[in-house]
C-alpha cells in the first residue's frame, strides 16, 4: 500500500538523491527542494510517497489560479510500474483541485516514451511543443488534462 503525504524537512535528502538520478541534466538543488518543502515558495508543494514507511518517490506541483503544473515526479527504478507514480499523480490532482486549479499541465521529453505512455493513460493530451527546451536540445511536449479527470 502506498501512502502519499506532504514532504517534511527529513525528506529533503532522499528527494534530492532521487532528483539527481531522475533528472541528471537539470536537478533541483537541495536549497530549492528545501525551500519548496518548508513552504518558502508559496506556489509549490512537494508530496512524498511511502511504502511500508520507506521513501518510494515524490512529486512537485505548482498551483497558480486555475492552472496547476506538475513540476517533477520521480519513483526509484525498482518501484517503477508498481502504481507509485499513479498514486502520486492522484494526490497531485487532489492538491491542485483543493487549490482551485481546473487544469493540470506538464512538460515531458519527446523522447521519453515510457513517461508519455503513463501520462496518456492518465488522460493527458498534447497542448504544444517546445523545441530545444532541455539542455541537451531535446524537445518538450506540453501536456494537459482537467484536474478532476480520473482515468
Amino acid at each position: 500500500m502506498t501512502l502519499v503525504r506532504p514532504a517534511v524537512a527529513a525528506d529533503v535528502e532522499e528527494v534530492c538523491g532521487l532528483e539527481a538520478v531522475s533528472f541528471p541534466l537539470d536537478p533541483w538543488s537541495p536549497v530549492l527542494v528545501g525551500q519548496a518543502v518548508e513552504g518558502s515558495v508559496p506556489t509549490l508543494a512537494v508530496l512524498v510517497a511511502e511504502q511500508e514507511a520507506a521513501f518510494a518517490g515524490y512529486a512537485v506541483v505548482s498551483v497558480v489560479d486555475v492552472d496547476a503544473e506538475l513540476q517533477r515526479i520521480a519513483v526509484p527504478e525498482p518501484l517503477r510500474r508498481t502504481g507509485v507514480a499513479k498514486e502520486l499523480l492522484a494526490a497531485v490532482r487532489v492538491h491542485a483541485a483543493d487549490g482551485g486549479a481546473e487544469r493540470l499541465l506538464l512538460e515531458v521529453r519527446e523522447d521519453n516514451l515510457a513517461a508519455r505512455m503513463f501520462y496518456e493513460r492518465a488522460g493527458f493530451t498534447e497542448l504544444g511543443r517546445r523545441p530545444r527546451y532541455y539542455r541537451d536540445g531535446a524537445t518538450a511536449l506540453v501536456l494537459a488534462t482537467p484536474v478532476t479527470m480520473v482515468p
